[in-house]
């Protein structure tokens, strides 16, 4: 790593990283943890019959945010460059702030979103936090990449 990183855009790049750490452990710890992250008893009774499906939504969730972490990191300043670096670092910026903002206005409207009201606060403040983090870094190496 260069000493001279984002730290902004490298804390992000950790933090996504645990995030997919966190679903891999939903894939090998199965339906217990899938509840404790608040995936829904759905998909934790399917986890727990053995069906394929949560496996594989998790498994995509797992590669996208492992690839977000790497584009974080590369952005950051790591001894790699990735393609459409200033493209692709807006759009998981963007995500990540839409989707730690897009609680507010399905909350207040009462839509039943289908988990539990704390998973989505908690959820949308560690994401809105994660997007805080890509904004303030990608604002400040912008021009280089």
């Amino acid at each position: 790593m260069n000493e001279l990183m984002n730290p902004f855009l490298v804390t992000a790049a950790l933090l996504s990283a645990t995030a997919a750490l966190a679903h891999m452990g939903c894939i090998v710890f199965g339906a217990e943890w899938y509840r404790f992250f608040g995936a829904g008893e759905h998909m934790a009774r399917m986890a727990a019959a053995g069906q394929l499906l949560p496996t594989v939504i998790t498994s995509i969730i797992v590669l996208v945010l492992a690839g977000w972490s790497l584009y974080a990191f590369a952005a950051a300043g790591a001894a790699f460059s990735l393609p459409l670096m200033r493209w692709v670092m807006a759009a998981i910026t963007g995500i990540y702030l839409l989707r730690g903002l897009a609680f507010l206005p399905l909350a207040m409207l009462n839509i039943d979103l289908g988990r539990s009201m704390g998973f989505w606060y908690w959820s949308s403040a560690v994401c809105l936090f994660i997007g805080v983090l890509h904004l303030a870094g990608l604002l400040q190496v912008w021009q280089r990449l």
